[in-house]
């Protein structure tokens, strides 16, 4: 075991839960994981998207805006490279903002349109009415695509909250076309940020996330399921910094003051905020010099079926 540790960003639960590294494979997982029928019981409701229309949530949204936009160049890359037709399909595509901004940029029409998947109803309906995006709930297992259909698979931040994440690669790698890209990405917990923090690092968030992945673990993974990993980046301005700062202080994390209901005057959410963009600011020049290293606290791969 290397260490017990509860929720600490949402407070579901004061259950301890045990983190333990595999002797033989060295892969860091909980043990045991939540039983299937318990393990909802710790996701806040609206975990995966913010369903307010106030202009506090119109502010986030243009936060959430520039940030996604390593993400989006990364799949747009991604996209030119193969030149391939069909289907872009984001898996736990939540309120569908990254899909948005995708055809926004004109991923639409003969070069293929956008698709979201997630497990979460309301997520879903939140894509459609709100972001214009077609979305259906469900699994990548069961999604409603022939083979070889998708010019691209996309999955930010999945793979580690799932029981078995080879499923739904193998499930990728069947509905990509023969020169598709799958884009994912997961924490990496050989990052600096797990070594300074330990179990208070946010990227290990139990215990919703049920592996934690080093870079090694997950191009193993990749490859055992048919893949080809192309490159790799280690920072996400969405999430490197911010992850950080919450790691500090995650009693100041918005999402989770939000989430947890925590009642605050307008003068105190203001500041709580302020503080917080404070922290992650801060935490930039740090989690740009670990990704420089290949040690940041997320890692983005791309990958193609294996020829």
């Amino acid at each position: 075991m290397l260490f017990a540790s509860t929720d600490r960003l949402y407070e579901t639960t004061d259950q301890e839960f045990q983190v333990v590294e595999c002797r033989s494979c060295r892969l860091i997982r909980l043990n045991p994981q939540p039983p299937a029928d318990e393990l909802h019981r710790y996701y806040p409701a609206n975990y995966w998207f913010s369903p307010e229309q106030t202009q506090t949530a119109h502010l986030e949204q243009l936060y959430r805006r520039f940030v996604l936009m390593d993400h989006l160049h990364f799949v747009e890359s991604a996209l030119q490279d193969c030149e391939q037709h069909g289907v872009v399909l984001d898996v736990g595509c939540g309120g569908g903002l990254f899909l948005q901004m995708l055809m926004e940029r004109g991923r639409t029409g003969a070069s293929g349109p956008c698709m979201g998947l997630d497990f979460s109803i309301d997520a879903a309906g939140a894509a459609w009415h709100r972001s214009g995006v077609p979305a259906v709930v469900g699994s990548l297992t069961t999604a409603p695509l022939a083979p070889g259909s998708c010019a691209a698979v996309t999955m930010f931040h999945v793979l580690e909250h799932l029981y078995d994440p080879a499923s739904y690669l193998e499930a990728a790698h069947r509905l990509l076309a023969p020169d598709g890209r799958l884009v994912v990405q997961v924490p990496n917990a050989a990052c600096w940020q797990f070594l300074l923090f330990g179990e208070r690092w946010n990227g290990i968030d139990v215990p919703r996330h049920l592996i934690d992945f080093r870079v090694d673990d997950l191009d193993r993974l990749l490859d055992a399921c048919g893949f080809e990993v192309l490159r790799h980046k280690y920072f996400s301005l969405r999430d490197n910094p911010a992850g950080m700062a919450t790691s500090i202080a995650p009693q100041l994390d918005p999402m989770s003051r939000r989430l947890r209901g925590i009642e605050e005057s307008g003068r105190m959410r203001l500041l709580k905020d302020v503080a917080y963009l404070g922290l992650v600011a801060a935490s930039v020049p740090f989690t740009l010099l670990e990704a420089a290293c290949h040690a940041g606290a997320t890692v983005m791969v791309e990958a193609r079926k294996k020829s």
